[in-house]
């Protein structure tokens, strides 16, 4: 394909300099949006189940799938060629299907509305995808710490609880599946909207990011798979509650002829934590860019946008 690859930082969750592990983040949000995390605390045997589980729901046939077509909440299940509308691409959706699972997979929640696969078919799959759930959570809030270090807030300024959190896990077919407008990208170019989106991927390649959304032509640079590594970024709600110092970076997934799993969990604040400029995010030579929103008016904004139609 002849594109650069991206030399995105490598930050060790595991280590005991809180100092460096801050500094690091801060310069990877600068300068890329994106960077690896290992030493997580999810174990490789969740993983592997969740890919399994994964794959076993994706190979049934469409009609049972669609069984579990998403919800009012956008849970359940979303075929191809829905989502991901990119304004100069003709409306093309992505050439994925995937699966919302949210908020309350404890069960503690008084609105239940997450989807479930049959348990007599899939005996695993819920408790699979909310251990998963559960375990990523608890990543993201230490990354979550780390940036708050970062921009000079208390450790648990991001607070996550009670958010409209999505484990997605993703399937690519790997062939062209018959579009309107034909596309070899698996996912179109997008920024995601939330605060923090962690990847884990089945290695299979395709993830490309361009660092200048405005530049002409784009530069697309691969991200490559690192065993054991997750892939972070984050989203337009983050870059806005910094004032654009951070950086929610456009990216891809392109079709590499092969088919390909990963799941991403998009991680938003509560619901009525005010997004504010960050004050050392702002100053007299650079004064906030965007007037207060309320995290769940933000997301209903960005929803609203994304659907188009059901």
């Amino acid at each position: 394909m002849g594109h650069a690859s991206a030399a995105l930082p490598v930050i060790d969750l595991a280590s005991p300099d809180i100092g460096a592990a801050t500094k690091s983040i801060r310069q990877a949000l600068v300068d890329y949006g994106f960077f690896y995390v290992i030493n997580h605390g999810i174990d490789d045997a969740l993983m592997k189940s969740v890919y399994a589980e994964s794959a076993s729901f994706f190979q049934q046939p469409m009609e049972e799938k669609m069984a579990l077509h998403k919800n009012s909440s956008h849970r359940g299940y979303i075929p191809p060629d829905f989502e991901g509308f990119e304004a100069d691409a003709g409306g093309k959706g992505d050439l994925l299907e995937c699966f919302h699972i949210g908020s309350g997979v404890d069960g503690d929640s008084k609105n239940p509305v997450n989807q479930w696969p049959p348990a007599e078919r899939f005996p695993y799959w819920k408790e699979t995808m909310k251990s998963y759930y559960q375990c990523a959570m608890g990543t993201s809030k230490r990354i979550l710490s780390l940036i708050a270090l970062s921009l000079d807030l208390d450790a648990e300024f991001f607070k996550p609880d009670g958010s409209e959190t999505i484990l997605r896990p993703i399937h690519y077919s790997g062939r062209a599946i018959e579009s309107k407008h034909g596309s070899d990208h698996g996912a179109n170019a997008h920024t995601d909207y939330g605060m923090l989106t962690l990847l884990s991927t089945d290695g299979t390649p395709g993830l490309q990011i361009c660092r200048d959304k405005d530049g002409r032509p784009q530069l697309w640079e691969d991200v490559h798979h690192i065993d054991g590594a997750l892939v972070v970024n984050i989203g337009d709600l983050l870059e806005r509650w910094t004032n654009n110092v951070y950086r929610s970076t456009l990216h891809r997934v392109l079709m590499v002829g092969k088919e390909r799993y990963s799941v991403a969990f998009f991680v938003w604040p509560s619901p009525d934590m005010m997004v504010t400029c960050i004050e050392s995010c702002c100053s007299e030579a650079n004064p906030p860019r965007y007037p207060p929103i309320r995290s769940d008016e933000y997301l209903e904004q960005r929803l609203t946008s994304t659907y188009k139609y059901k």
